[in-house]
């Protein structure tokens, strides 16, 4: 199964993620099919880069979005229209 789940990157506290779609039965940290953006938690304000029109068609091709990345969806997509 296939999901978009974030992947921790960075050094030692200080943390940033990628958003990727990968395989569930692996770990986060291998080998992932394709980037779809990032998230920064440090900055101020908070960095949220995403590439929604393919997290759009991931979900449509059957991938599961985890409960971390769905909220950051709804941030970005809220924050992006005002």
């Amino acid at each position: 199964m296939v999901k978009i789940r974030l992947r921790r990157m960075g050094s030692r506290h200080r943390p940033f993620y990628r958003v990727v779609v990968s395989d569930s039965r692996k770990v986060p940290s291998s080998r992932v099919i394709e980037e779809l953006g990032h998230y920064d938690p440090r900055k101020d304000p908070v960095v949220i880069r995403l590439k929604t029109d393919r997290i759009d068609h991931w979900v449509s091709r059957g991938a599961q979005v985890t409960d971390t990345v769905r909220g950051l969806v709804r941030r970005a997509t809220a924050t992006a229209e005002f």
